[in-house]
């Protein structure tokens, strides 16, 4: 998959993929720009929207609108996040409760299974940087 990321200003970077998608990378606080913790928190939340969007839509309508809350629990001072917790915001106000609880365990199920980056976060895998001048 040809995904690069390339520094265009003091602090500034563009990640890019194939396809000619652009997000703009900076650190915490940049104007219009997210910062790396924040792109792996909105990754943890868009793998599960995507996941989830087939199951919530066939029970809720084609139409139904739905947002997908992030945040983090990070240490004072931490240079690394201690969890992500993802929150789905669906109007489920026609369901029966029976219908909601078993949508629910659908989109839990569907996650679990299918959700590349909360599978790959809960496993906990390496990273391996390469870097020029190294033997």
């Amino acid at each position: 998959m040809g995904l690069d990321v390339q520094r265009v200003g003091e602090h500034e970077f563009v990640g890019r993929n194939e396809r000619g998608a652009e997000v703009k990378i900076g650190r915490k606080g940049a104007e219009g720009a997210f910062s790396p913790a924040e792109l792996l928190q909105i990754a943890a939340a868009g793998c599960n929207a995507v996941t989830a969007e087939q199951l919530i839509t066939r029970r809720v309508g084609e139409d139904s609108r739905f947002r997908v809350d992030v945040s983090a629990d990070r240490r004072e001072g931490a240079s690394e996040l201690d969890a992500v917790h993802v929150k789905f915001d669906v109007d489920l106000g026609d369901l029966p409760q029976e219908d909601r609880e078993a949508l629910a365990t659908a989109v839990d199920r569907a996650i679990e299974r299918l959700c590349t980056v909360s599978r790959t976060l809960k496993k906990g895998i390496p990273v391996l940087e390469e870097f020029p001048g190294r033997a």
